[in-house]
């Protein structure tokens, strides 16, 4: 299935039903009166935050919502039949824009999460209503009120407890097959991910998270280069980030800077979650080379880095349980 985290939809809730004028013609009543009914309510239109969902590609080929019309009113103070709603599944962490792609209108971040975003006119009055001690008579009813209509923009942001960022051939994706069953594209090309990943690390039968490995960023990202940083939206609601750096390129510190660079001037918080370093590709590199670049890191950073190889498996495991630990006291709080 092909991965969609953002589409433009048309909405548009149903009308109400309209009133009806009618009078009472029976047998043996002299005077019957009026008995035209109202309408019924139109359609609401409604979000709901399916869990089955991972993707907006069904927006790409259905663009179009409407709800229906409420019923008409009938004789007799019959009331139209209101009409059902019109709901619309999503996955969950969707987030509803304004045309304009930056206000928010709805946020559905939890499994089942439900809005009510456009609502349906009401009825309009049958001339039931409208009988009154000075008017036995009224032949007005009123149509249907309209229903409402707009433009929206869906954006997703994929729901994880961690995130990993890094340069492009960094090793994100090799981690990510290493530390869960995803099976992501690998490549010893830039930009092999081409789309956010999802998988579930397994510590224990009781311990487990999320984690997402989004494309890997260049200097100047926040300003459209390589693929940009629109994907950084997926790592948002993350708890923590991990900082793959490769360590066999040569200048971590540099690495480390540029990354953090573009994480600042996207904005959004992620230049203050919580951040593990890790210098990848330790199979790649001498010992001594691995502890001056270690060494160096640490200075630049000021905190601990921890030496991994997502090839070979060696420190993974304690990374991995590193991550559960910040991930619990973040959430804790």
């Amino acid at each position: 299935m092909k991965f969609l985290d953002q589409a433009k939809i048309y909405l548009r809730s149903g009308d109400g039903g309209d009133g009806v004028t009618g009078f009472r013609r029976e047998k043996f009543i002299e005077f019957g009166g009026p008995d035209g009914g109202n309408g019924g309510k139109g359609g609401d239109i409604v979000f709901v935050a399916a869990e089955n969902l991972n993707t907006l590609i069904d927006f790409r080929y259905s663009q179009h919502f409407r709800a229906k019309k409420g019923g008409n009113g009938a004789g007799a103070e019959r009331t139209g039949a209101g009409a059902p709603d019109r709901v619309i599944q999503v996955p969950i962490g969707t987030q509803i824009f304004a045309e304009d792609q930056e206000t928010l209108l709805a946020d559905l971040a939890t499994p089942g999460a439900r809005v009510t975003f456009l609502r349906g006119g009401d009825g309009g009055f049958g001339n039931a209503h409208f009988k009154s001690s000075t008017n036995r008579a009224p032949r007005r009813a009123d149509k249907g009120w309209p229903g409402e209509e707009r433009w929206v923009w869906l954006r997703l942001k994929l729901i994880a407890d961690a995130g990993l960022v890094g340069l492009p051939n960094a090793g994100k994706s090799t981690f990510l097959s290493r530390a869960s069953a995803a099976k992501p594209k690998i490549a010893d090309y830039p930009f092999t991910t081409l789309h956010p990943q999802l998988g579930v690390v397994r510590l224990s039968h009781s311990e487990e998270y999320v984690l997402a490995d989004i494309p890997g960023l260049i200097e100047g990202a926040h300003e459209g280069a390589g693929l940009g940083d629109r994907f950084l939206g997926h790592v948002e609601r993350c708890a923590v980030l991990l900082h793959l750096i490769d360590g066999a390129a040569g200048d971590v510190v540099r690495a480390w800077r540029t990354i953090r660079g573009e994480l600042a001037a996207y904005g959004g918080g992620l230049a203050d979650k919580p951040e593990l370093i890790g210098l990848n590709k330790s199979d790649a590199m001498t010992a001594r080379e691995a502890t001056g670049r270690r060494v160096a890191l640490e200075r630049a950073s000021g905190q601990k880095v921890m030496l991994l190889s997502a090839a070979t498996g060696a420190g993974v495991p304690e990374v991995l349980r590193a991550l559960a630990q910040r991930i619990v006291e973040q959430r804790s709080r």
